[in-house]
């Protein structure tokens, strides 16, 4: 995370008082981790104004590596995240796998092949780069 603003001059970070969570990790040590956050106010009372909120965590194994997942799960308690967890999971998993295909689609269509009408290339690769370089150029 960069503490930079485009115009180069440092932010000052502050925390919302009046948007403060108290975190509560469960676990079976098998399968994922649920986490329970509790709205709170400023002096770490109960904020009985919002509801607590579960979000799911787990990591798929993928042919190339783990995918590390982090999801909301529609509960009013613990016992219902937890019952509600693999179902969530799946969700979570399709998500993301759509998302990665998107980028992917993204990726493709944004490529430039020189001599093709890109800019500046007209007439193909300049002749030092050599033949075999720069056949694709991402923008």
């Amino acid at each position: 995370m960069s503490l930079k603003k485009p115009d180069g001059q440092t932010p000052d970070p502050k925390m919302d008082p009046a948007a403060l969570w108290r975190e509560e990790t469960f676990t079976d040590r098998k399968v994922g981790t649920i986490r329970r956050l509790t709205p709170v106010k400023a002096d770490g009372s109960p904020d009985p104004g919002r509801k607590a909120v579960f979000m799911g965590e787990a990591q798929l194994l993928t042919s190339v590596g783990s995918l590390p997942l982090s999801f909301e799960i529609a509960a009013s308690s613990l016992e219902e995240a937890v019952a509600k967890y693999g179902n969530a999971v799946q969700e979570a998993f399709a998500a993301a796998m759509e998302e990665l295909k998107d980028l992917r689609r993204r990726a493709s269509s944004s490529l430039v092949l020189p001599g093709a009408g890109a800019p500046g290339l007209e007439g193909g690769l300049p002749p030092a780069l050599g033949p075999g370089l720069g056949k694709l150029k991402l923008p």
